[in-house]
């Protein structure tokens, strides 16, 4: 295995686009072309971020920077690049060696809800990052949540719609990026619809018969847990504690 450390030296102000920029394309980018983020950190002062690749040689590293070359997010990447420009003041890249082996599975856990009014229209929203479709709302869960706060939460940040979950309908994994979603469903409770800077630039209310699915849901995937949802009434869900043993929150189907 070698690593490469990305080092970006950056005015303060420079570091909330730098991320955004980093979570929306850099990532994606590197993930579903084969480079594993080891890590990536930046300083209280937000004046330098460190960012750190693992690839299984530098034979790997430049087939992965090749393949990234040649993606249609790539070129979007780069359109986007030169909008936000300047992004920071310098850059410096080294390769590493480690040491030993002190790797740890990772996954990342993300929660999506299925959400309908009191006439059955279903909550979408089509986001700025990816506004060639519209899909449910929801976003990666944080750490100290249960699974019911997280999705609350998400669906309240993106929408400014509180609502009642009433269970899980599907448990989905994304083997590419190492991702899990879980999507819940659940129903409107009060608030009203508002977009989130940032995240979403469009948030409805819609009716789903067939022909409006495949026409506002463009990826598959989406449209497979949109159908599972709607399907679908529901399982248990549990969060707890161990040594002792107490539940924090059970929602039954």
């Amino acid at each position: 295995m070698i690593y490469l450390r990305q080092t970006f030296q950056l005015h303060p102000d420079q570091y909330k686009r730098c991320t955004q920029f980093f979570n929306d394309y850099t990532l994606p980018l590197h993930r579903e072309n084969g480079a594993r983020l080891t890590g990536r950190y930046v300083t209280k002062a937000r004046d330098e971020i460190t960012t750190v690749w693992e690839y299984n040689s530098y034979e790997h590293y430049k087939t992965v920077n090749e393949k990234i070359k040649q993606s249609e997010l790539f070129k979007e990447a780069e359109k986007r690049r030169k909008e936000l420009e300047p992004f920071y003041l310098n850059k410096q890249e080294e390769f590493m060696e480690a040491t030993g082996n002190y790797q740890f599975p990772k996954h990342i856990v993300s929660v999506s809800a299925y959400i309908t009014n009191n006439v059955g229209e279903v909550l979408l929203v089509k986001n700025e990052h990816r506004n060639d479709t519209y899909e449910m709302p929801g976003g990666r869960m944080e750490i100290g949540e249960t699974l019911e706060e997280a999705v609350r939460r998400e669906v309240f940040e993106e929408t400014g719609i509180t609502a009642d979950i009433t269970g899980i309908t599907g448990v989905y994994q994304n083997v590419t990026r190492g991702i899990v979603c879980i999507v819940f469903k659940g129903v409107y409770r009060s608030g009203d619809l508002r977009t989130q800077p940032g995240e979403t630039q469009e948030v409805l209310f819609k009716g789903l018969n067939e022909g409006e699915l495949d026409k506002l849901v463009t990826k598959e995937h989406f449209k497979i847990r949109i159908t599972d949802a709607r399907d679908r009434e529901g399982v248990a869900v549990e969060s707890y504690y161990v040594r002792p043993y107490e539940v924090v929150h059970r929602i039954e189907s």
